[in-house]
């Protein structure tokens, strides 16, 4: 994937420190062993002494650290982009989710019915690094969270990011920063109602109001523009309270309050797949534009998001999800992929009908002859 990367265009980004392209790459810099969000406020490297790459998990495979400045882990969309291979997106959702904490790559690929070397080489082609770089990524840059955002003890912190041992944890931060773990530590306030509170990132645009009011609209608990739900041992391996509201420009606020803080990782994981936190809006609206019908709805909402479910056993991508279409969306949305079920829910919020469509059709048809 790095390699599909146009380097110039990335350093013309980060010399004007584009926030469009927050998350989309990361900079890695040769003199220094450090990688960073193209927005970071430190002054610019060379072009020479700079290479970038399209994961976190890339850049600390090829032995860069994460820059305690800009703080990768605080990046939307951190580590995926839905766009690319399903397998691979099922792959890194299960990942986040812990797979990788007590089973192997070959248990993974078992779980989505490919074979080992094929899921190593489709990470490789799309991510740069392999599965196991990718959980270990994952478990550090979600420590290095806690270690900013919370007052957690280092043992709660390393048993909440998946590692199997604090021993393990402090020797992963060493290698990594060349520090023990507890000298990044930022002490937060512990939220007066107990539990682990954590921001998490989304892209802009977003329509929040809608997101909530549709959540609300399916049964979910909504109250004073407050999501919450109950966990249990079943589904989250702990049981609990999760309650999600709005933060600073960008993201949500995200308060977990858990018997047992090693279910966290997979708690947020779920937390971004309700919210459509990994949501690629210019993506979405680029080339949905390209149909005439969805181009003035998109304009006119900008920012859409799916409600996601808690429990999601679905062998598509969420964003290129068709249910109960007919034949004529059906035949419309094959032109919108990967994005199918953006451009079904704008058709939805505008009151369009599957004869809306078919009478669109004819209308094309007849300005063709």
């Amino acid at each position: 994937m790095e390699t599909s990367l146009d380097q110039d265009a990335c350093y013309r980004a980060v010399i004007t420190r584009d926030a469009r392209f927050d998350g989309r790459f990361f900079s890695c810099v040769k003199t220094t062993g450090i990688y960073c969000r193209p927005v970071c406020p430190a002054r610019t490297p060379k072009r020479e002494n700079m290479r970038f790459v399209a994961t976190a998990a890339a850049a600390e495979a090829a032995g860069f650290r994460a820059c305690l400045r800009c703080r990768p882990e605080t990046a939307p969309d951190l580590g995926a982009w839905r766009g690319t291979s399903n397998t691979v997106s099922r792959a890194l959702a299960l990942i986040e989710a812990g797979a990788l904490d007590d089973a192997d790559v070959d248990a993974l690929a078992g779980r989505l019915g490919v074979g080992e070397r094929q899921l190593r080489r489709l990470f490789r082609q799309h991510l740069g690094a392999a599965p196991v770089s990718v959980a270990q990524t994952r478990r550090v840059l979600l420590a290095k969270a806690l270690l900013h955002e919370t007052d957690l003890t280092m043992a709660e912190v390393a048993h909440a990011a998946g590692f199997g041992s604090v021993r393990r944890f402090n020797e992963t931060f060493q290698t990594l920063y060349g520090r023990p773990p507890s000298a990044l530590r930022r002490r937060a306030e512990r939220p007066s109602d107990g539990g682990v509170r954590l921001s998490l990132a989304y892209r802009e645009p977003c329509a929040l109001g809608t997101l909530f009011a549709a959540l609300a609209g399916r049964g979910d608990l909504v109250v004073d523009g407050r999501w919450s739900r109950d966990l249990t041992a079943a589904v989250d391996g702990t049981t609990g309270t999760v309650s999600v509201t709005p933060g600073a420009p960008g993201r949500l606020t995200v308060t977990v309050e858990a018997g047992d803080l090693k279910a966290l990782p997979g708690v947020l994981a779920r937390v971004r797949r309700v919210f459509d936190l990994s949501a690629d809006p210019e993506a979405i609206a680029r080339d949905l534009s390209a149909d005439s019908l969805l181009a003035p709805l998109v304009a006119a909402r900008p920012g859409l998001r799916l409600p996601g479910d808690w429990i999601d056993t679905g062998e598509d991508a969420p964003s290129d999800r068709l249910e109960g279409a007919g034949p004529a969306l059906e035949r419309r949305a094959e032109t919108w992929r990967p994005w199918r079920a953006y451009g079904a829910l704008y058709l939805n919020m505008a009151g369009l009908t599957e004869t809306d469509l078919i009478s669109q059709e004819n209308d094309d048809g007849r300005q063709a002859a």
